[in-house]
């Protein structure tokens, strides 16, 4: 059979199969404004929810973690750029909600996509906030988030029988300031630490962690750019992360992961 042949015969079977799930997305009407989740980067990891919006959005307000294969699929609408990559320009984020009222007011179909899930650290509870507050119809298309999803396309596990109860979920960008989480009580719980926006941040993070009495050999790691082409990661322990981090030139967007879940990369590795 040529390749083109399977192709083809494979192009039809996803498409049955999607005639078989039967599903049919809602209609995005004009002056609607759809907070979307585009999730950690890998086009496979779009809802249908989204993959569908995207197909009908007229204006595409979208954040710079977005894959440009994801944004092209908005082939109808005009597109909105707005940053929010740390350390790079970005609009303000009361810009960015001025920005989706007046296109929702202009009639416009309008599709906010931001990487991972608009509700986990990525102000979307703000956004829909001020939407409600200007009488603005709005829905929100969740997304797999990064924190989530980075963990198991790198082979760790979130959660795993008689190594962890709980998993957190925590943003690092406010590390050393009045406005800091208590890390030495996250360290009490003894359970993994997933972190957003802390790779500024990560020698004070760590240390903070090991002086709420999580011990130096404790493992982690530093996840970029999961589920694409460009994903690195490195294993370390909470002791020595920060600095093997950096010495593989690893930055932002980055998630850190502390804890004995971990360990399991290796475990399952012969697998790969």
């Amino acid at each position: 059979m040529s390749g083109n042949a399977k192709n083809n015969s494979g192009n039809t079977a996803l498409e049955q199969a999607l005639a078989r799930l039967n599903f049919k997305p809602q209609t995005l009407e004009p002056g609607h404004v759809w907070l979307a989740g585009a999730g950690p980067g890998d086009p496979g990891c779009l809802t249908l929810e989204v993959l569908a919006a995207l197909t009908e959005a007229d204006a595409l307000v979208y954040d710079a973690l977005v894959s440009p294969d994801v944004v092209a699929v908005a082939a109808d609408a005009e597109l909105f750029y707005a940053g929010k990559r740390g350390g790079k320009p970005s609009m303000k984020q009361d810009d960015i909600t001025a920005l989706l009222v007046r296109l929702a007011r202009e009639g416009r179909r309008v599709v906010r996509l931001k990487g991972g899930d608009p509700y986990m650290f990525g102000r979307g509870g703000e956004e829909a906030l001020a939407l409600a507050r200007e009488t603005i119809p709005f829905r929100v298309l969740p997304g797999l988030t990064s924190g989530l999803s980075a963990l198991a396309a790198t082979g760790i596990p979130a959660t795993m029988r008689g190594i962890n109860k709980a998993v957190i979920l925590a943003t690092g960008h406010a590390a050393g300031t009045d406005d800091d989480l208590d890390w030495a009580a996250i360290a009490r719980t003894g359970q993994p630490v997933v972190i957003y926006m802390g790779m500024a941040n990560l020698p004070l993070i760590a240390g903070s962690l090991l002086e709420g009495g999580l011990a130096p050999s404790t493992p982690a790691a530093v996840i970029v750019a999961a589920t694409t082409p460009q994903e690195r990661i490195v294993v370390a322990t909470l002791a020595t992360i920060a600095e093997e981090a950096a010495a593989a030139g690893l930055a932002s967007p980055a998630l850190i992961v502390v804890g004995g879940i971990v360990a399991m990369r290796a475990a399952l590795a012969g697998n790969s």
